[in-house]
C-alpha cells in the first residue's frame, strides 16, 4: 500500500507557499493534505494535516504515523513528533493504560487533524529527505503492513563554477626579443675595442653568445639589432659623447663582423653619461647623503657642474660612487628583434614547448592546449608553460588562474589574475575566484560588473550565487507520487 499526498509545499526564500488539499483517499491509508516544510538556521518545521475522514481503521487496528528527515547519505536521521491513529478498542486501551509516553493520539474524524512538529536545526540537514513512515498495528500489536513515503527534499544550494577560458588573438607575425647588457672594457680615454682586453672576452660573449643562440635555429630570422652604449658621468660632458658614441661604433663594427651582418644592419644609439642609471643606485642605497645627492641629480643643472658639485660637497659618497658603482654604468645593452615561423601542427607545438617554449606564441600554446582533455595534467601543463613563456601576457595570466581554479590552488590563481587585465573575463574570472573563497559579496560585485559589460556566463552565474546567498538553508523540492 502506499500514502497518497496531495501537495507539498514548496519553500522560496524561506516562505511556505500554500496549495490545493487533497480528497483521494484509499484504503488502509492516511491521505496528508497542505504538507508545508520550512527550514530556517535553527529549526525546521513541518506543517500538515492527517485527512481520517475517510480512514478505514478497524476496532483493534492502529496506525503510528512518524515523519522523520534523512540525510543524503542515510547514515543520519531525526524523527519529528509521532501521531498515533486508533481504533476503537486501541484508543481506550492506550488511555487505560496511559503508555503512550506524550506520543499524541487521535481518532478517525471528519474534520482534519492539524500537524506541527518542529526538529533542532543539524548542518546536513541541507541535503536531507522528509518520510512519512506508518505502521499499520492489528490484534496483539501484530504489524499488519510498514510503509515509508517521500514527501519533500531539502536541496542545497550550491555554486558550481565554470571556468572560461579565453583564446589568445592570432599572431600574423611572432616577434620576439632577446636584451642584455655587456660590460666591455676600453682603455682610459680611448675608443678602440680589443677583445681580449681585461674581461672582454666573457663580455662580447654576452652579445654574441645571444646572437649565435638563434642565429643557426632555421625557424629564426632575426630582423634587427640595436646596441647602445652610456658612458658614467665623471670627467666633462662632451669628452664623455665622444667616447660613448665612438665605443658603441666600434662595438657595431666588431659584432657586424664577426657575424657578417651587412654594413647598416646594426642600429646604434649611445647616452654620454648615465645619470639615470647613478639614480637608481642612489634610491636604493644607505648612502648618508642619500636624499641630498638624489636632489642634486634630479636638479637641471648642467651635467659639468652637477658632477663637480656632487664631487665638492660629498667627497666621501662620490669616491664610494666613483669606485664601486661608476664602472657598472659604462655598458653596453643590447636588444635582438627577431621573427619565429608559425606552428600550425599541435603535435610540433607540442614538440617544440617542450624544448623551446619561447618560440610558440601565446595562441600556438592555447591551439595545442585545446586539443587535449581539459583540466588534465598535459592540459594544465601546456597553460603554465605559455605562462612562464609569456609572463605579462593578460590571456595567458587568465588562462594560468582558470587552471589553478580548477586544480584547487586559489592562491596561485590570484597571483595570476593580479596580470589578468580588468576586462570582463577578468572580472568574471575575479567572481569565480571570490565564489570558491565563499566571498559571495565580492563575487557578486564582480559577477555584476561583468554582466554589465554584457558577458554572458557572467549573468549565468550572477544567478547562481544570488539564490545561494537568498537560500543558505537550502530550498524545498516538492515530492508528489
Amino acid at each position: 500500500m502506499k500514502l497518497l499526498y496531495a501537495a507539498v509545499g514548496a519553500i522560496a526564500a524561506f516562505q511556505a507557499l500554500p496549495v490545493a488539499a487533497s480528497t483521494d483517499t484509499a484504503a488502509g491509508n492516511i491521505p496528508l493534505k497542505s504538507v508545508n516544510l520550512v527550514p530556517k538556521p535553527g529549526a525546521i518545521t513541518l506543517d500538515m494535516a492527517l485527512n481520517t475522514a475517510s480512514l478505514r481503521l478497524g476496532r483493534d487496528s492502529e496506525y503510528l504515523v512518524t515523519p522523520v528527515i534523512v540525510s543524503a547519505d542515510g547514515r543520519d536521521s531525526v524523527e519529528f513528533a509521532p501521531v498515533l491513529v486508533a481504533g476503537r478498542n486501541f484508543y481506550y486501551l492506550h488511555l487505560r493504560r496511559n503508555d503512550l509516553d506524550g506520543t499524541r493520539m487521535v481518532r478517525p474524524g471528519d474534520a482534519p487533524v492539524p500537524y506541527t512538529s518542529t526538529v533542532e536545526r543539524e548542518p546536513w540537514m541541507t541535503d536531507a529527505t522528509v518520510r512519512v513512515n506508518t505502521i499499520l498495528y492489528g490484534c496483539c500489536s501484530s504489524i499488519d503492513g510498514e510503509y515509508s513515503t517521500p514527501v519533500a527534499r531539502i536541496e542545497p544550494v550550491t555554486y558550481t563554477p565554470k571556468f572560461e577560458y579565453v583564446t589568445p588573438d592570432a599572431d600574423s607575425v611572432k616577434v620576439f626579443q632577446l636584451a642584455g647588457s655587456a660590460f666591455i672594457n676600453f682603455p682610459v680615454n680611448r675608443t678602440e675595442l680589443y677583445p681580449d682586453y681585461m674581461s672582454n672576452p666573457a663580455e662580447l660573449r654576452k652579445i654574441t653568445g645571444t646572437i649565435d643562440s638563434i642565429k643557426g635555429d632555421t625557424d629564426i630570422t632575426i630582423t634587427s639589432l640595436m646596441i647602445k652604449g652610456f658612458a658614467s658621468p665623471e670627467g666633462s660632458y662632451a669628452n664623455n659623447e665622444r667616447l660613448a658614441k665612438g665605443r658603441t661604433a666600434t662595438l657595431r663594427q666588431y659584432v657586424e663582423k664577426l657575424n657578417d651582418f651587412p654594413a647598416g644592419f646594426i642600429a646604434t644609439d649611445y647616452m654620454p653619461e648615465d645619470w639615470p642609471g647613478l639614480r637608481a643606485y642612489v634610491a636604493s642605497s644607505t648612502l648618508p647623503d642619500r636624499g641630498a645627492i638624489l636632489d642634486l641629480i634630479d636638479s637641471d643643472m648642467e651635467p659639468d657642474a652637477k658632477d663637480r658639485k656632487l664631487r665638492a660637497d660629498f667627497p666621501a659618497s662620490y669616491a664610494f660612487l666613483l669606485r664601486e658603482v661608476y664602472p657598472s654604468l659604462r655598458h653596453s645593452d643590447y636588444v635582438i628583434t627577431y621573427n619565429v615561423r608559425s606552428y600550425t601542427s599541435v603535435d610540433e607545438i607540442l614538440s617544440v614547448m617542450h624544448t623551446a617554449p619561447q618560440k610558440l606564441s601565446a595562441a600556438e600554446f592555447y591551439r595545442a592546449a585545446r586539443s587535449l582533455e581539459n583540466g588534465s595534467e598535459e592540459y594544465n601543463r601546456v597553460i603554465e608553460t605559455a605562462v612562464a613563456s609569456h609572463p605579462n601576457d593578460a590571456v595567458c595570466n587568465l588562462n594560468a588562474a582558470n587552471a589553478a581554479m580548477s586544480r584547487g590552488d586559489l592562491d596561485t590563481a590570484r597571483r595570476y589574475l593580479d596580470r589578468a587585465g580588468q576586462n570582463a573575463e577578468a572580472e568574471y574570472a575575479r567572481g569565480v575566484l571570490a565564489a570558491l573563497n565563499t566571498d559571495y559579496t565580492g563575487a557578486l560585485a564582480y559577477f555584476r560588473h561583468a554582466s554589465s559589460l554584457g558577458y554572458v556566463p557572467a549573468t549565468a552565474a550572477l544567478t547562481q550565487i544570488e539564490q545561494l546567498v537568498t537560500n543558505p538553508d537550502g530550498v524545498v523540492t516538492l515530492l508528489t507520487d
